[in-house]
């Protein structure tokens, strides 16, 4: 199997429910093999966070309404690897 391999996502969420609960909620989905969520920002009401996911075939749907539940909206999505092998990236004078 392929498909998506690892998602990195830009999300606003508010502090409740914890970010604890949405990591091992999303990592509870089917072919998901791990998750990283990095507190980027943090002001009185919203976190920013930067949500890593990786696995073989990720259902990019069920991951949306998962964040969703917790009150949560992808601003943007960072990265995006598919396929059968994670093709890291490589760097360019531009970066």
């Amino acid at each position: 199997m392929a498909g998506l391999r690892r998602l990195v996502l830009d999300v606003l969420k508010p502090h409740e429910p914890s970010n604890v609960l949405l990591a091992v909620k999303l990592s509870e989905i089917e072919n998901v093999e791990g998750v990283n969520l990095l507190l980027r920002e943090m002001d009185q009401n919203t976190e920013t966070l930067k949500i890593t996911i990786v696995g073989d075939n990720l259902d990019f749907d069920k991951i949306r309404k998962i964040l969703e539940e917790f009150g949560a909206v992808i601003h943007s999505v960072d990265e995006i690897v598919a396929g059968k092998k994670i093709v890291e990236s490589a760097r360019t004078e531009q970066d």
